[in-house]
C-alpha cells in the first residue's frame, strides 16, 4: 500500500439494521456428514457430526456475511472517485470494533478494515484484517463491477462459550445487475449480486480446519420491505452453492433446492427455503420457515423460527430433528 495519499478514516461497522444486505443463509448450519461405522455407535456418531457441522456453518455464514455488510457499507458511505459513489448522508449506522484505511493510489485500490478485538458488540469479538481491493476504474454501481475480499487471520470469538474460529481466504462479490442497495425501494428491477470463492479456510479451536468453495446468487427486491432470495449457481449444477471438505476431512456438497428467502417485514429473518447436503455417507434435507411442530409458518412469528432436518441412518431408519434459529 502506498503512503502518499492514504486517507485514514475511523468508521464503525454496521449494526443489525442493515444486516439484510448480504445475509448469508446459504447452507446455514447444514454441512452434515456421517461416520461409515456399522455398529450401534453409528447413529450417535452421525448425530454428533450433524450438530457440529450445524454450528460450524452457522458461524461461518453469519460472520462472512457480516464482512460483506461492512465492505458494502464502507463503499456506499465513503463514496469518492475510488468507488464511483457520492458520500452517503446520513450514513448507514455502524458499530464500534474496526478502523478503516482507504488507499486511493495503489493498484489495485484498497480499503483495509482492521478489527480491534473490542467487546463493544457484546455477542462476540473480532480481531484481524480484511482487505477490500478493486481496479482503479472501479465503479460499484455499474453492472458487472466486482471487488475482492481477502480475509487475513480474522478471528471471531463467541462470547457465550469463548469458542473461536479463524477465517482466511478470498471471495469475489460481483454486482451483476448494477445499482445501489440504498436505492432499492425506488428501483423497478431487482439488484443481483453473485458471491464466488475458489478457496476459503476456517480453523477451529482444536486446530482442525475446513476448506470449501462458494458460488451463489443473491437477488434483492422490495415488497413491503427488502426481500432477499438466495440460490446456488455452481457449475456442478443442481443448485449447489457450497462444496469442499469439512473438519472431519469428509467431502460434501450443499445445494439450495428451494430458494432461501429473507424478508425485512419479518425482521430480516429467513422465512422459507430448503437445502440438500450430501456427505460421504449421509444425505440430509433441511427445510426452513417452520413452527415448533415442523409446519410452515403462515405469518411472521414474534418468537423463534424453526427448521427440520431429515436423513436416513445407517440402518435405513429415517431420522428427524427440529431445531430453532
Amino acid at each position: 500500500m502506498h503512503n502518499q495519499i492514504k486517507k485514514p478514516t475511523k468508521i464503525f461497522i454496521m449494526k443489525q439494521q442493515i444486516r439484510y444486505m448480504f445475509v448469508a443463509i446459504t447452507c446455514v448450519g447444514l454441512f452434515f456428514t456421517s461416520c461409515k461405522k456399522t455398529d450401534s455407535s453409528s447413529t450417535l456418531d452421525t448425530t454428533t457430526e450433524i450438530e457440529v457441522q450445524a454450528d460450524d456453518q452457522s458461524r461461518f455464514a453469519n460472520e462472512t456475511d457480516a464482512i460483506s455488510n461492512d465492505a458494502n457499507a464502507t463503499l456506499e458511505n465513503l463514496g469518492g472517485s475510488y468507488a464511483g459513489e457520492s458520500p452517503l448522508t446520513p450514513q448507514l449506522p455502524f458499530t464500534c470494533d474496526a478502523t478503516v484505511v482507504v488507499d486511493t493510489t495503489s493498484n489495485p485500490r484498497t480499503i483495509t478494515l482492521t478489527y480491534s478485538g473490542n467487546n463493544c458488540i457484546g455477542s462476540r469479538t473480532r480481531s484481524g484484517v480484511v482487505i477490500i481491493s478493486f481496479a482503479p476504474n472501479f465503479r460499484w454501481a455499474t453492472a458487472g463491477s466486482q471487488y475482492t475480499v481477502t480475509y487475513n487471520n480474522l478471528k471471531i470469538t463467541r462470547g457465550v462459550d469463548k469458542k473461536s474460529i479463524t477465517i482466511n481466504g478470498t471471495k469475489t462479490i460481483k454486482n451483476v445487475s448494477g445499482g445501489k442497495l440504498r436505492n432499492l425501494a425506488t428501483r423497478l428491477t431487482p439488484i443481483v449480486h453473485e458471491v464466488t470463492s475458489s478457496g476459503m479456510n476456517i480453523t477451529f479451536d482444536n486446530g482442525s480446519q475446513r476448506t470449501w468453495q462458494v458460488a451463489k446468487r443473491r437477488t434483492f427486491t422490495y415488497v413491503n420491505g427488502i426481500v432477499i432470495t438466495v440460490t446456488g449457481i455452481s457449475s456442478l449444477g443442481n443448485g449447489i452453492a457450497e462444496w469442499g471438505t469439512n473438519r472431519f476431512n469428509k467431502e460434501f456438497t450443499c445445494a439450495i433446492t428451494e430458494p432461501m428467502v429473507i424478508r425485512q417485514s419479518c425482521n430480516f429473518r429467513l422465512v422459507s427455503g430448503q437445502l440438500k447436503h450430501t456427505g460421504a455417507a449421509v444425505t440430509t434435507t433441511t427445510t426452513f420457515g417452520l413452527d415448533a411442530n415442523g409446519n410452515p409458518i403462515t405469518s411472521c412469528p414474534s418468537g423463534l423460527l424453526f427448521y427440520k432436518i431429515v436423513w436416513t441412518g445407517p440402518n435405513g431408519n429415517t431420522n428427524t430433528h427440529i431445531g430453532s434459529y
